[in-house]
């Protein structure tokens, strides 16, 4: 679509020099004992994995001091945060996410570390189904998000109504589901063309998981 062309030229090089090699991504919650013993959520972390299972990224939810620990408290999945993204290895910065307060459209912004916009994920208003739409810096929609209804831990990446990437919350086994809430995400970019997009979809995972898997863990 013309949207995700003028995507494609507006994040920097090493963003799309970086995302372009992806063509699958499994997302992992970690959780620290503190929270799996009082069952209270803290600043979120996920590392990230290629499709060798060789950690390649880190994400973490900034914030610290009283109202950090209010907002998660009282606003749970609601809660605006800041978030980066850094590689595993150095902790160099990748991306920054940063999602606004909504108490129904919810909104992801996403951004180079040097303030440069790559895009957003936006939500949009059905009854029933979970859509969300992937903006460029323009603001110009090149792809939207489908959450089928029977399919709740599914959201299928689609441009111009064709899928071209779905991302996915996995079982992640007996133990870890019995003892603790963290969630495990697959994130299939195989058929996307676009760096920034795979960017973006990969980015998507962070509000797709506070909005719709940390409601159902009681926030």
């Amino acid at each position: 679509m013309e949207g995700m062309r003028a995507l494609a030229v507006v994040g920097s090089r090493e963003v799309a020099a970086r995302f372009d090699g992806y063509q699958r991504l499994t997302v992992r919650q970690r959780k620290k004992w503190l929270e799996i013993l009082l069952s209270f959520e803290l600043k979120n972390t996920y590392d990230v994995y290629d499709h060798t299972q060789t950690p390649v990224l880190r994400v973490q939810e900034l914030g610290k001091g009283f109202l950090s620990l209010l907002k998660r408290l009282f606003l749970g999945p609601f809660r605006p945060f800041d978030a980066e993204v850094v590689d595993f290895s150095s902790g160099q910065p990748i991306l920054q996410l940063h999602r606004p307060f909504r108490f129904i459209f919810h909104r992801l912004e996403v951004r180079t570390p040097a303030g440069e916009k790559v895009g957003a994920i936006q939500r949009r208003w059905s009854w029933l189904r979970r859509i969300y739409v992937v903006e460029d810096a323009y603001g110009h929609v090149g792809a939207d998000l489908f959450g089928p209804i029977l399919r709740p831990w599914t959201f299928e990446l689609r441009v111009n109504q064709q899928q071209v990437g779905v991302i996915q919350k996995r079982w992640s086994g007996l133990l870890k589901e019995a003892f603790t809430d963290a969630d495990n995400f697959g994130v299939d970019l195989s058929g996307v063309e676009e760096a920034n997009l795979k960017a973006l979809a990969f980015a998507a995972t962070v509000l797709i998981d506070v909005v719709h898997f940390e409601r159902s863990k009681g926030g």
